[in-house]
């Protein structure tokens, strides 16, 4: 089976109610979408999909791990996938403008006609949004094992620099407090 296909649900056969679909998403998957800045996804993701007439809701509840680049000191980091989006899908005559005007990002319209719904998008989209802007070790662990010492001494040498820096411009603009 393709990727494409297995990312496809064909709803028109579906009975009202709820279906449940599971997804195991690693590394192979996120090809398409080009270089990430995670790698060893391992990332299970169950969609709870409620049909309704004219509409269906979607649940992805998502789950797993991966590595990335501490920000701090650029080693390896396990990173803890978890969370939850909601989508509803509401079926329209005419999808494109229903889709440029929604101003609610969990809303997508898509035309009577159509039969399947293509997940990969959204499972990439959310996934990626599961990462945590900052990505650094805890308090506690920094300088700890996993840490880049190098790194971070230099990050001391350096704000210790700025430090300094900032003190001599500062020392020369106190003469300009009493200009009065």
């Amino acid at each position: 089976m393709s990727q494409r296909r297995e990312f496809e649900i064909a709803f028109v056969g579906l009975k009202p109610g709820i279906h449940v679909y599971e997804y195991r998403i690693e590394d192979k998957f996120f090809v398409p979408y080009g270089e990430q800045d995670f790698e060893h996804c391992i990332a299970n993701i169950k969609l709870s999909l409620e049909k309704n007439n004219g509409f269906m809701q979607l649940k992805f509840d998502v789950d797993g791990t991966l590595d990335v680049s501490c920000d701090r000191c650029g080693n390896t980091l396990p990173m803890q996938l978890w969370d939850e989006f909601n989508i509803i899908v509401k079926m329209v005559d005419d999808p494109e403008p229903m889709n440029e005007q929604e101003e609610d990002p969990d809303v997508y319209y898509i035309s009577r006609g159509e039969s399947h719904l293509y997940l990969a998008d959204w499972i990439y989209e959310f996934i990626n949004l599961s990462i945590p802007l900052q990505k650094m070790c805890s308090k506690e662990e920094m300088g700890g094992p996993k840490c880049n010492t190098e790194v971070l001494e230099k990050l001391r040498k350096m704000e210790e620099e700025a430090q300094k820096d900032s003190n001599k411009l500062l020392k020369g603009l106190d003469k300009f407090k009493n200009l009065e």
